[in-house]
């Protein structure tokens, strides 16, 4: 490593953000420093965690996740209305099973780490993913009159392809995490900040083009943020390395692996803050479907067009972007359990402006519906930001060394879990209260219910943790690098994974798929 590097790797985050200040403060004022102080901040992050893993986020978070998850919520939801014309309680329930792939992450994370293909353990399962999303979309946006139970199969494909490609960049995030965590909560907000514009663009183009190829012709599109992955795949640089075929380690580092997280999960330190942010999941009961199929109600409804329903998302995008940003300049500081608990508390408060959406309270007051639903979209898109930052920001402390990759899938399988069970309660409430596609009379109880949930989530406050975000959470014994499961002789050069310097690839070791 010659000197310059060196000094890169050396040089500390507050230092280096010093540096970006300065650039900021030299331009020519505000609107200067709003173009070049984002800038530095990505500058930094490039030189403190490597250029190709933030590369790396834009690709999962921002195009796989934002763009694809964003267009297809809207398009899924048009293509069950309109195409497979089922009741809202149902169409509920079948989103509650998207998730299903999201609750397997700690099985993809486990495949990764210990079932490598031809001496690479995370190339293949980004082309895997590509190819399951691509051979899914093809099936649901060419066939008419699939069956629900195949076009259910097909959705839940496309999201499995989302949830594999997902955990490695989890990995990596986890790992950033334990070895800089004074740059924890700036990756989150990375990742928070990319995933919101790309749903910004999802959302703005998915009413439009659902206007212009239906439902199902749009799901079609889906196509191409999958072949993305494909080709990330591709250029992915990792070290092929023999050892890692033979069977007998698998078993081995698989038992490992496993007992790590066993033995992990059983401190206080862990499993409370992550019971409680499954409960808080699972107690905010989803009623999107009902309030969707109320949005686009001729009779009922305010009659929102198809164009109209995105361009509410997209607003409800950028609303969130406006969390990360207020987030990461004002509270990525803040004690755990101060900030979750006024977040939560807003959190229940805002949703009464559902209730009064739906019970037309916005005409009273001589609000139209077009200006009242921007407003409501924006309030909870902040919200909801600034109510999930912190919980993956502890999420990712919460990571012991050896294992961070497998064991923050584990976290988010059972953040999943509580969204299942949250989506599926809801279909259940909204078939209790008779909420189809023509009676929304008792919407607002189910409305009504959700908000008290949520505002009686606050008395679980007690399991999160009251340390700051760079106070170490786990015990030291689970932070040596001896406790962690071995996965190969080779040393941690072996386990990194990092994409292929478009500039330079001669000095590498690796090999190109």
């Amino acid at each position: 490593m010659d000197s310059e590097t060196q000094d890169l790797v050396e040089k500390t985050p507050a230092a280096t953000k010093a540096e970006g200040l300065k650039c900021g403060d030299g331009g020519a004022g505000a609107l200067s420093r709003m173009v070049v102080e984002p800038a530095e901040w990505i500058r930094m992050l490039c030189r403190e965690l490597n250029g190709s893993f933030v590369f790396g986020v834009v690709v999962v978070y921002g195009l796989s996740q934002g763009f694809a998850s964003s267009f297809f919520r809207v398009v899924s939801d048009y293509y069950w209305k309109d195409v497979q014309r089922v009741q809202p309680s149902a169409v509920q329930f079948f989103i509650g099973l998207y998730y299903l792939p999201w609750i397997m992450k700690p099985v993809w994370g486990l495949l990764t780490d210990v079932v490598p293909v031809r001496g690479y353990r995370r190339r293949p399962y980004f082309i895997a993913a590509g190819v399951l999303g691509v051979a899914a979309t093809f099936v649901v946006a060419t066939f008419e009159r699939l069956a629900v139970a195949a076009a259910l199969l097909c959705l839940v494909g496309m999201m499995a392809g989302v949830a594999i490609a997902d955990v490695t960049i989890d990995a990596c995030i986890a790992r950033n995490s334990i070895e800089r965590p004074g740059l924890a909560a700036d990756m989150q907000s990375l990742c928070g900040f990319v995933s919101s514009a790309g749903a910004l663009v999802g959302f703005s183009t998915s009413g439009v083009f659902v206007h212009l190829l239906g439902a199902q012709g749009a799901l079609g599109l889906m196509a191409l943020p999958a072949t993305l992955l494909i080709i990330l795949g591709f250029v992915i640089y990792e070290h092929k390395n023999a050892h890692l075929s033979a069977k007998p380690k698998v078993w081995e580092t698989g038992k490992e692996a496993i007992g790590g997280m066993a033995r992990t999960i059983q401190f206080p330190t862990v499993w409370k803050p992550s019971l409680y942010m499954f409960l808080s999941l699972a107690l905010s009961i989803s009623t999107h479907e009902g309030q969707f199929y109320w949005y686009t109600d001729r009779r009922a409804g305010p009659a929102f067009s198809q164009e109209f329903v995105g361009m509410i998302y997209a607003i409800g995008a950028t609303a969130s972007m406006v969390g990360v940003l207020i987030y990461h300049k004002l509270l990525k500081h803040l004690p755990f359990r101060r900030l979750i608990f006024f977040a939560q508390l807003l959190y229940g408060v805002s949703g009464m402006l559902d209730l009064a959406f739906v019970l037309r309270w916005n005409l009273k007051l001589r609000l139209p519906d077009a200006a009242f639903v921007v407003l409501e979209e924006c309030v909870s898109r902040v919200i909801s930001r600034l109510r999930w930052m912190p919980m993956m920001v502890l999420s990712t402390r919460l990571c012991p060394r050896g294992i961070e990759g497998t064991f923050f899938a584990l976290l988010m399988c059972i953040d999943s879990l509580g969204t299942l069970t949250s989506k599926t309660a809801g279909g259940l409430l909204l078939h209790f209260f008779s909420v189809t596609r023509t009676d929304f009379r008792r919407l607002w109880l189910v409305l009504l219910l959700r908000n008290l949930l949520r505002i009686a989530t606050l008395g679980l406050i007690f399991l999160v943790p009251s340390a700051d975000p760079n106070d170490a959470l786990l015990p030291p014994e689970l932070m040596l690098p001896s406790d962690a499961p071995r996965h190969n002789s080779g040393g941690a050069e072996e386990e990194a994974l990092q994409l292929a310097e478009l500039t330079d690839d001669t000095d590498t070791g690796g090999e190109k798929v």
